[in-house]
Formats: structure tokens, sequence, C-alpha cells
């Protein structure tokens, strides 16, 4: 009766301060933005099963994920063992479970196994954090507290698993001595049981309990330390894997204030209407902790600071100042800072904003950091959890943007021609044409005028109008779909950026005008499918327009290319002897899934296609992506081009096949650094195909 008196205690205990803290957090949460309604609980679940249990992001690194899994595994049998110790503790029992039979039976011994795989796991983790110096372990957010908290929650862990490993074995050695009946499968146990000096079942008994109480001590321990550790994933990461964002990598969510603002300016019969009096005005974008998402912040408290987004950011890879990994610290750093203030202020005066003369923005993170990121979403594709690390950034550069009207100079000018031109550059719209010169290009506003109707609106862009080595491209397009007879148009002149570039970079308000403009473009000729030729274009329309109202069949003109060849009405010749690779433009790949179509094109133009060593979704960005393109790249240790571009030289091809017009440019730029453009060429699958069509 007293082991139960002292564990009720224990176990009171533990569980009002595990109280305490989780309401001081869920206080938080009270003052941070709506992020997006939870629906979809069955795709929500099937995504929980095979990333969070499943562990599938984890394996995108083999070796070290192989181990990770085994740990978390282990976790998941060995908290059944850790229930029936409860039931055991309270009810005064011994193995409470037992009438399960084989089911216990089974729980018992795997989590016997799993105490020893889990042990050597941690042993590992401990040897590569204290003596190899793993570099993605590194970095300015990284302090000695972050060092200190990985190998505290290390030893807890191995702690565990040990007093596990013992109870078992006192268990088994008591019940064999003293001749009782031995509940459960231990075969480590048993195994260590056989090679164990002969000791008497007092002693056993004794290391039985001395096990049994250490283990679940020491889980009572670890279960509220982990609220102040990085480790506290352990408890966020499933239901923030359950929480994911379902919308492709390539969306950025859509600014409700800002619609409403832009309605407003488009349609003056609603100029005056009245705004709610009680709705005060929302600040536009984050500034401070309490202006991030509910999603944001729960990100931020499920990170386990392991680095995979850091590691694989192309901003962090050439010595810029953004990690992600810090950015999502930073945002935990300071809620913990603020939300207290907030929280008391809140509770003695009903609200009052509350100004401690700091904010995330500024004093955690600085604008240099904001802006070296390409939204290549490399962070968010490789983070075990699903955190999505580039929407708070965006979220910053809003804010900035729309409250503070700062941001590089280059960008500011890109916004002036994207309102004045139409184009993120200095051209007027009359010559939005001049690439088709001397083509047949059929154009929508003339066929409309004949009461003709194409099957497709081709969307050429402003690179693809206005860049000279795009034009190239643009033109190779139109020549197959004029070969294949394809019932197509273009806007011409009434053709103009779809805001991209200004959404990426902060400019909220522009993008929503230049979508809006456009989809009642599109509308205004009853537009249905449309070809582009450009990734950004192609994200903007298919996953962005929708939230405005532009509902369109979007197809890639690299998909439509695949899809002819496979149908049999592409027929290519092979370049024989060309040996290719291809660089996955973000915009694409992370963002819209898109791996599979430019490779079948390749394969049928060659048979000498090579990968990089960073291909698929490890693809390196090429940097110019997050209006990066329009703008001085940050202080680094090198270019990111010049990076992607000696990926690309190791292949030993001799073209280098793009996709994008921006990383058209980029690796146009970095063969020319290398200076290797007269040995090594870029260009473009739709210039490709028309080599291989000899048209």
């Amino acid at each position: 009766m007293t082991k139960q008196i002292i564990f009720a205690i224990s176990l009171i205990i533990t569980l009002g301060v595990f109280a305490y803290t989780i309401n001081r957090l869920a206080s938080y949460f009270r003052f941070t933005r709506p992020a997006f309604p939870v629906r979809n609980f069955g795709r929500r679940f099937g995504i929980m099963m095979e990333v969070a249990f499943g562990q599938t992001k984890i394996f995108r690194r083999p070796v070290i994920g192989f181990f990770h899994a085994m740990v978390f595994w282990g976790f998941c049998v060995i908290l059944l063992g850790s229930v029936e110790m409860v039931i055991d503790g309270l009810a005064g029992t011994e193995k409470a479970l037992k009438f399960l039979g084989p089911v216990h039976d089974f729980i018992m011994a795997s989590g016997d196994i799993f105490a020893l795989i889990v042990a050597v796991a941690i042993i590992i983790f401990l040897f590569r954090r204290l003596f190899l110096h793993i570099s993605r372990f590194e970095g300015i957010e990284m302090k000695k507290r972050s060092h200190r908290d990985a190998n505290i929650s290390l030893s807890l862990i191995l702690l565990l698993m040990l007093s596990l490993m013992s109870m078992n074995l006192g268990y088994m050695g008591y019940r064999e001595t003293a001749g009782g009946q031995i509940d459960g499968i231990y075969p480590f146990a048993g195994m260590l049981l056989s090679v164990f000096p002969a000791l008497s079942a007092e002693t056993f008994n004794t290391i039985y309990e001395v096990s049994w109480w250490a283990h679940i001590l020491t889980i009572f321990f670890f279960a509220n330390y982990l609220p102040y550790s990085k480790h506290f994933h352990v408890f966020m990461s499933v239901p923030n894997v359950f929480l994911t964002r379902l919308e492709p990598l390539g969306k950025l969510d859509n600014m409700e204030s800002i619609t409403r603002e832009v309605k407003l300016m488009m349609n003056p019969e609603t100029a005056y209407a009245a705004s709610p009096s009680d709705v005060p005005p929302q600040r536009f974008g984050v500034k401070d902790a309490e202006d991030a998402t509910w999603k944001n912040y729960f990100d931020s408290l499920s990170c386990t600071e392991c680095g995979r987004c850091t590691s694989v950011c192309p901003a962090n890879i050439t010595g810029k100042k953004l990690s992600p990994r810090k950015v999502m610290m930073d945002l935990r750093a300071r809620m913990k800072e603020k939300g207290p203030l907030i929280v008391r202020s809140r509770s003695l005066s009903g609200g009052k904003e509350v100004n401690d003369n700091r904010s995330l923005l500024g004093d955690y993170i600085s604008e240099e950091e904001l802006w070296a990121c390409t939204t290549c979403n490399a962070c968010a594709r490789e983070c075990p959890i699903n955190i999505n690390h580039p929407s708070l950034i965006v979220d910053m550069r809003r804010y900035l943007v729309l409250e503070e009207a700062s941001a590089p100079g280059e960008l500011k000018s890109v916004f002036n021609n994207i309102e004045n031109n139409g184009a993120p550059w200095q051209y007027s719209a009359e010559d939005r044409m001049n690439w088709a010169k001397d083509m047949e290009v059929p154009v929508m506003s003339d066929l409309f005028a004949r009461g003709e109707k194409p099957e497709y609106l081709f969307w050429v862009g402003c690179a693809g109008a206005f860049d000279d080595r795009y034009k190239k491209v643009v033109r190779a397009f139109a020549k197959i779909l004029n070969h294949l007879k394809v019932s197509y148009a273009v806007l011409g002149r009434e053709e103009t950026c779809t805001g991209d570039p200004a959404r990426r970079a902060g400019n909220e308000m522009l993008f929503q005008m230049q979508a809006m403009h456009v989809i009642s473009t599109l509308k205004g000729y009853d537009v249905k499918k449309i070809i582009t030729a450009c990734p950004h274009c192609f994200n903007t329309f298919k996953n962005e327009y929708p939230d405005l109202d532009g509902n369109f069949e979007v197809t890639g003109y690299v998909q439509l290319l695949s899809r002819f060849i496979k149908e049999g009405k592409l027929d290519v010749s092979q370049l024989k002897g060309t040996k290719i690779t291809f660089h996955d433009p973000c915009y694409l790949g992370r963002a819209n899934e898109i791996y599979d179509e430019p490779r079948h094109v390749l394969n049928s133009l060659t048979n000498n296609f090579t990968e990089m060593d960073r291909n698929r979704s490890f693809a390196l960005c090429c940097g110019a992506g997050g209006a990066q393109m329009f703008k001085e790249a940050e202080k680094g240790d090198k270019e990111i081009f010049i990076e992607r571009t000696e990926d690309a030289l190791k292949t030993g091809a001799s073209v280098i096949a793009t996709a994008c017009p921006f990383c058209m440019t980029m690796l146009t730029d970095g063969l020319k650094y290398k200076n290797k453009e007269e040995e090594v060429k870029n260009l473009d699958i739709a210039e490709l195909v028309v080599q291989g069509l000899g048209i």
C-alpha cells in the first residue's frame, strides 16, 4: 500500500506540473492569428501514418534515419509497457495487462528487444554529437544550452533503456530463482540471464524494484523536462504532422485583408462602404510573435533543431546568414519572452497592447536573413515533421513591404515596373509580341473577333516576351505547337505579369491587383485551359489564383510535351552522343512534384541522360526564386548559381537542360563564370525537342 501511495503522489505531481506547463503554452496560442481550417481528416490521418509513424522523411537520410526510426518505433512499443507500469503502480498489481495473453507477450518481447536497439542508437547519437562535430548541429543559433539540452535528453533516454533492461533482467531472475510464473516473453533479458552470475531471489527482486522505480520516475521527470527542451517534439511531432498544411509547397496563403482592400480599390461602388467599427485594423504580415499564425507557433514548438532544413538551404550552404532552423527557434524564443507579458496584460487591462520595445523582426531575425530566402522550399521538403518555414519568412517580408515600405532597392524598382509596365523590367507592353517576329502565332483578340475560340491559351510570361535568351525558348515551343497543329492563342499585348515576383517579395497588394486584372482578362475570353512556359507562372495559376476565383486547367509545357510523346503525337529522334543532365526547377519539382515528365522527354531524346548528385526533391535551387532573380544576393561565401553550376559540371554532360527562365539565366551565368560556355550548353527542353524534331 505504501508503494501505491508514493506512486500516486508522484503521478499527481507529474500530471499537475505537466498540466501547468501545457496550460501556459496553450495560453500563448490564444493571441496568435488563424491559419487554416482543419479539415480532410482522412487525408491528414494518412499523412500522419506515412510521415510520423512511417518515418518516411526521416529515411531521406537512410543510415541515420534508420537509427532514428528505431528509436521512434521503440518508444511507441515501450510506451505500452509504461501504461502497464502506471496501472501496476496505482492498483498494486504486477503485469496488469497479462490477461491479453499473446498480445501481452508480443508487447513485452518487443519492448525488451527495442530497449537494446534504442540504447545502441542513443549511444551512436551521443558519440556523433560529442566527438564527430556534425556540421548541421552547429550554427549561430546553436548555443551551448542547445547542445547541453540535446545531451541531457539523450542521456535520459539512455537511462530509460538501461533501467528497462535491468528491470526485465531482475524480473526474470527473481521469477526463475523463486520458482514463480513469468508473465511475458523477454528475449534479451533471457539471454542476459544465461550469462549473468547466479544471484539470490532477493537480490534479483531488489534489482527489479530499484529499476522499476528508476524507470517510472525517469519517465515522469522526462515528461516534464521535455516541454522546456528541444525534444518537446516527442509530444508535438505527431500532432504537428497531423496538422500539416495540405496545399502544395509552392502555394503561399492568400491575405484576405488585402483581398478586401483590392476589391474596394477596383470597385468604386464599394469605396465608401462602412467597415465594422468594432474590428480593429489588423497588421499586414508578421512583425512579432503574436502576428504569427497558430500553425507557425505550433511548428516552432515542434522543431527538434535537427538542422536538416538549414543543411539543405541554398542560402545557408553558400554562407549567407539565413538559417530556417533559426527562424523557428527565434519565434519560439520570442514567444517565450513576450507571451507572459501579453497574458498578464490581458488579465489586468483586458487586452491592451504590450510593447517591450523589442520584436521578432529586428531583434531576433534581421532583414538580411529574410531577403536571402529563395522560397525554394528545400527546408519544408526536408523537415521530418512537415514544418513550413517559407510561409513565415514571406509573412515577415509582407510586413516589411506593406507596413514599412522596406525592401531592397532593386525590388522597389521591380514593383514600380510591374505596376506601370506589367513586367518586372522596364519594357513596354507594346513589345510583348516581338518574340514572335516572322512567326505565325495566333493572338486571342484576333480569334475572338472572328468568333473563334482556341483550346489553349499559351501564357508566354514576362521572360518569354522580353528576355532575349528565353525568347528563343518560347519560339521553340510555339514551333512545336504549330507543328502539331495545336489549337492555341496568346494574349500578346494584353498579357501582363502574374504578380509572382511581387508576392514572393512580400508585396501582396501588388500581386492581388495583378492577379485580379489577369483573371478578369482571361474570363473575358472564356479561357478554360492554360499552357505555361514558366514554372513560376504555372505555380501561380495552378495553386494561387483559385483563391481569387481564378480557376483554370493549367498545364506546364514540359507536361504537355511528355504527354504528346507518350501519345505518339510527337516523334522525336535521339540526339546521338549527347550527354544531358537536368536541373530541376524548384517551382516544378518541390513546389508541384513534377519530376518524371521532364526526364521522360529527355530520355526520349538521348540514351545518355545523367543525373546530378542533388536531383529531384534533393535538387539545389539555382538561386533565382523568391524574387532573387531581380536583386543582388546577400553576402556569403559563394553565389548559389555557382554552387549549382558546379553540380552540373561534375556530371561531365555537354548539355545542361533546364525548364525555367530563371534557372536558364542563372546557369548560363554560372557557365560564363566557370569559363565553360563554349564546352557546355544550357538549353531548354523545348529547344532540345525542336532539335529532335529537326524543325
